[in-house]
């Protein structure tokens, strides 16, 4: 992957993220500065999460201005679209989706160009794609779905990084094979939520706990 094409996904991924911010804000009632606000939270929140681990410099979304264009689209569309956010459920879920899927490929690159081992980049991949995420439903006074016993959420993230870290190592990794994985992660994401697939309880004998989603 060139430079630029890792930061056409990295922005990508960044929009997808913030569009889901602020549907959640639209959905909780926010105002549009709240809606902007949360947008970048997520949309930035891992990149800067990422960039800081990584300790290369002043994170990107600080030293490039382009980073802040995603979540003012998004809180623009957003806006517009205000009529459609009763069935913003979804939406949040499909747009969380793509940048999860996005943001543990673009996360597992950067520290794998930055000297970082196998384990240690798929780590911090994961963590890229989840940050964000966890940064949202906090900041919205929600169970963040990271910890949600009904969802898939690292394990789909987890593989994107894994084959995103396999594929870097054998020389195969580009826009073509990138993209096949964005989409394995993003296929899964969503299977796992249309079927109601989950990771076993931390503890097998405890009985699973039933609750609404908010």
């Amino acid at each position: 992957m060139t430079l630029d094409v890792a930061l056409m996904l990295d922005l990508l991924g960044v929009f997808f993220f913030a569009v889901s911010g602020s549907l959640l804000a639209a959905r909780q009632g926010f105002d549009l500065v709240g809606s902007l606000l949360l947008g970048s939270l997520v949309g930035l929140g891992g990149g800067v999460l990422r960039d800081v681990i990584l300790n290369s410099g002043p994170p990107a979304a600080f030293s490039n201005p382009i980073y802040f264009a995603p979540p003012l689209l998004a809180a623009a569309v957003v806006y517009f679209l205000a009529g459609k956010v009763e069935r913003g459920s979804r939406l949040i879920l499909t747009f969380d989706a793509g940048g999860l899927a996005l943001f543990c490929i673009t996360g597992t690159l950067k520290a794998l160009e930055s000297g970082m081992n196998p384990v240690a980049a798929l780590l911090l991949g994961v963590t890229t794609a989840v940050g964000g995420g966890v940064l949202r439903d906090v900041t919205a006074n929600q169970t963040p779905r990271l910890f949600d016993p009904r969802d898939l959420y690292a394990i789909p993230a987890l593989l994107g990084a894994g084959i995103t870290a396999a594929l870097w190592y054998l020389g195969w990794l580009d826009l073509a094979t990138g993209t096949v994985a964005a989409v394995l992660v993003f296929a899964l994401r969503m299977l796992g939520l249309r079927f109601g697939w989950h990771a076993p309880l931390a503890a097998r004998s405890w009985a699973r706990p039933r609750f609404r989603r908010g």
